[in-house]
């Protein structure tokens, strides 16, 4: 199975499992080899004609720690499910407005090797107070990287789906 045929069974599975009024629209499932992340957009809450910018961020942050606390029990029952049903650890978020808040997320330890110019760089971000250590320098570049080449890894993306696909049709060795 690909990994977007697999994102698309989560998704139904999900949806289909959550209690009705949890999330408006579609959920937003993301796997990888070690986690899937489930996040719903939440109704946005009424805010006054007059209610500021601050006053909005802060009604969706509050509308989102009440839903968190309020649902825990469940997605802790939910997520057990799934995670003995396929396999994955579930991190959940939900999107209010603008604001988007993961509640869990695994950190993963990842082994690279690294020559001396690539260290330096890690050490001058942790030098220059940027980042607590190497392993915080180094999620530090990949969200770098990852924000500002979003377009070039969704194309690339895409692309490893077909790729997937075209091997799963071929022969079976």
């Amino acid at each position: 199975m690909t990994t977007s045929e697999t994102a698309e069974q989560l998704r139904g599975w999900f949806s289909g499992r959550l209690p009705e009024g949890w999330f408006e629209g579609p959920l937003e499932v993301v796997v990888d080899r070690e986690e899937v992340s489930v996040v719903g957009r939440l109704p946005e809450p009424e805010a006054g004609p007059d209610a500021s910018q601050a006053e909005r961020a802060a009604l969706a942050e509050g509308h989102i720690q009440r839903f968190r606390e309020d649902t825990r029990d469940q997605r802790i029952a939910i997520a057990r499910e799934a995670e003995h049903r396929f396999g994955h650890k579930v991190s959940w978020g939900a999107d209010c407005g603008d604001r988007r808040e993961m509640f869990t997320t695994l950190s993963v330890p990842v082994m690279t090797r690294l020559r001396q110019p690539e260290r330096r760089v890690l050490d001058t971000l942790v030098d220059a107070g940027v980042a607590r250590s190497r392993s915080d320098a180094l999620a530090w570049c990949v969200r770098l990287v990852g924000k500002n080449t979003d377009e070039w890894l969704s194309e690339l993306r895409t692309a490893l789906e077909y790729v997937e696909r075209a091997r799963a049709a071929g022969p079976q060795a």
